[in-house]
């Protein structure tokens, strides 16, 4: 057994071990407990969390004693492979920096001496390449009863989230993720969509690795323009249209003043114009002075600012009118997250960022003398430091002693800190903030908060062109899911006789519409723009999220014809899937906890989709090779239960990414 003491390391005292799946244990396959203080092992998850490490320390420890080099330098340079013909694990020589032959000449001789075993292939050599490919039997009678035991958890690793993998007691890291932040009354527009789509999945992710994730919506809740809204409600307001539509009520009356504020602003500007000319002509201006001066004092603008100032002075009937619109405008926002598998622990906003905390902010700077005074207003000029030339200089403070936008983030950035004390923080905002938040992390670290710069990470993303309802270019994100829900029942009635077995076709096709909405926004790398087609988005075929929904629904499909229990399955010979189809698509399910790990890397949606997506061809090309129904009763149930395995990891990627899998 010498040659299979490649083992599954040794499991963290405080955590289970999760490994008798339909009584196959990882020793049953080749993985025993190593008994040496091989530093690969304390490198390596035990096998029953990723059974792909076992093969990586097993690979490595054999290597070892032929390269002199150490098995944890080589586990760490073990890569998997983008295809599986180049197969399930493969190691570059050149990567271990070994001195003396060349490197394809290393590669022969290692795969030339790699000793035999029960559990991988004779390495195959590829140039400078060993490529590793693991034996079916033991692989499949590892990983399916991995998959059926472990079920939702097969894939995530509660270890990575831990501040010490070794001594589960000392608590997990902390993340928060500040995604979503829609302005109230105004279009939920594309950004908002791509970062709470991006954002609830990268959420999800850090879930998934054990992380305790804290999830904040930091809303556009302050400002004139809700002095603008409260003095619109008074003119044009509806008690009832509020009530069952309060962000589209609160729009449409925003848009309504704005109306009579454009032309008044315009107005007044002209009349400016007017003065600098007769200032130059050294004409009398006391009239024109006078005019302006009146039409600015009863200016809508004006009005709202008043209010606004009310409302910042903590005046109680402003703050009951803005406390209602914020509070009915949060209520409708959480229906609608709902519906995309979204959640928030806080709403939070720019009202909540305290005026001390803003007013510490401004002091903090000028006494640490990172600020400057220019004209009367406050700035950072980055400009001095070649290093940070690019990011320009940042305007902090006003003239009139208002605060900005950046203000008001170096204030909320040290609050989170004090209030959640956090490991990390990741900010999923579209890349036209890449310069403000560039600016905010260098400011927090030139005060002295240099602990909290250095947990932040902005994730950024491109733009969606083309977004619009069919009935205007309105962007709420109700629009938009109603829209595509809509179409996507159309697309289901195309096939009636599949449209009558759906129980509810109605909320099938909402979630369909859902699905296709954020798929395509997760199908390409975060920062490339992409085209917003309700037509490809919506199809079945192609790699789109309807196609996905098809492709669980139609292993559901199969377990009900099957007609198997699951007390079955669990006494399937795995031996009897000796097909390609049925090996390959074993490998594929193997890499599923790789992938999820790799994704943490990337920060990537896409990582994520192109396994589901690759998988699932695997899987539409076996169906007629591995046929369940029909099939001889052992066969039956073997199929049976690598199908489950597969609709498993499918279900696991797919709510990964917050999509709703349906079984019709």
């Amino acid at each position: 057994m010498d040659e299979l003491a490649a083992a599954q390391s040794r499991p963290v005292e405080g955590l289970p071990s999760r490994s008798k799946a339909n009584g196959t244990t990882s020793e049953a396959v080749g993985f025993a407990p190593t008994t040496s203080d091989s530093t690969a092992n304390v490198k390596a998850s035990f096998t029953t969390i990723n059974p792909v490490d076992g093969y990586r320390t097993h690979i490595s420890e054999a290597l070892a004693p032929i390269t002199g080099v150490s098995a944890e330098d080589i586990y760490s340079k073990l890569q998997w492979t983008q295809t599986q013909d180049k197969g399930d694990l493969t190691l570059a020589v050149p990567a271990l920096r070994i001195k003396g032959k060349k490197p394809n000449e290393q590669a022969a001789e290692w795969g030339g001496k790699f000793p035999d075993s029960n559990l991988i292939e004779k390495p195959i050599v590829a140039g400078t390449f060993l490529q590793f490919f693991f034996k079916p039997e033991p692989l499949t009678k590892l990983v399916i009863p991995l998959i059926l035991q472990e079920k939702a958890a097969y894939g995530t690793n509660a270890r990575l989230g831990l501040r010490d993998p070794n001594d589960p007691s000392k608590g997990k890291l902390r993340i928060v993720f500040d995604f979503s932040s829609p302005n109230i009354a105004k279009p939920f527009h594309a950004g908002h969509l791509r970062s709470t789509i991006i954002g609830g999945f990268l959420a999800n992710l850090y879930e998934a690795a054990g992380w305790e994730v804290i999830r904040i919506n930091y809303l556009g809740d302050w400002g004139r323009q809700f002095g603008l809204l409260a003095n619109a409600f008074e003119i044009y307001g509806s008690e009832d249209k509020l009530e069952k539509d309060p962000i589209g009520h609160l729009f449409d009356i925003y848009v309504q003043i704005n109306k009579v504020s454009g032309p008044e602003e315009d107005h007044i500007k002209e009349k400016k114009e007017e003065l600098q000319q007769a200032q130059a002509n050294k004409q009398s201006t006391v009239d024109l002075e006078n005019e302006i001066a009146t039409l600015e004092a009863n200016s809508t603008n004006e009005k709202a600012r008043q209010y606004f100032k009310r409302l910042e002075d903590g005046d109680p009937a402003a703050r009951a009118v803005w406390t209602r619109f914020r509070n009915l405008s949060i209520a409708k926002y959480k229906k609608t997250y709902a519906r995309l598998n979204i959640h928030y622990d806080h709403y939070s906003g720019e009202s909540q960022v305290e005026k001390s905390r803003m007013d510490a902010a401004v002091k903090r700077l000028k006494d640490t003398g990172v600020s400057e005074d220019s004209q009367g207003a406050v700035i950072v000029d980055l400009t001095k430091d070649p290093k940070t030339k690019k990011l320009g200089k940042a305007l902090v403070q006003k003239r009139d002693g208002s605060t900005l936008y950046l203000t008001r983030d170096l204030g909320e950035a040290v609050k989170r800190h004090d209030l959640y004390h956090f490991d990390k923080m990741i900010y999923v905002v579209a890349s036209q903030q890449d310069l403000h938040l560039a600016q905010t992390f260098k400011i927090l670290e030139l005060m002295g908060h240099n602990d909290i710069a250095e947990k932040c990470q902005h994730i950024n993303f491109g733009m969606v062109l083309g977004m619009s309802t069919r009935k205007g270019t309105v962007k709420f994100l109700d629009d938009i899911l109603r829209d595509v829900g809509e179409k996507m029942h159309e697309v289901m009635q195309r096939n009636q006789a599949k449209y009558e077995q759906v129980e509810d076709p109605e909320q099938t096709a909402d979630i369909l519409g859902i699905t296709a909405v954020m798929v395509q926004d997760m199908s390409g790398k975060r920062i490339n723009n992409y085209e917003f087609s309700l037509e490809r988005m919506t199809s079945f075929e192609g790699d789109t999220g309807p196609y996905l929904q098809y492709a669980h629904a139609r292993l559901c499909s199969i377990t009900r014809k099957a007609g198997l229990a699951a007390t079955e399955l669990e006494s399937a010979d795995l031996s009897l899937l000796h097909e390609p189809h049925a090996i390959n698509l074993v490998r594929a399910l193997s890499q599923w906890p790789d992938v999820v790990q790799n994704t943490l890397k990337t920060l990537e949606p896409v990582t994520i989709l192109s396994y589901l997506f690759k998988m699932t061809h695997m899987l539409s090309s076996s169906y007629d090779v591995l046929k369940v129904v029909g099939s001889e009763y052992e066969v039956k149930k073997a199929r049976m239960a690598l199908y489950e395995a597969a609709r498993q990891v499918l279900n696991n990627g797919m709510k990964l990414l917050g999509l709703s899998p349906v079984e019709r």
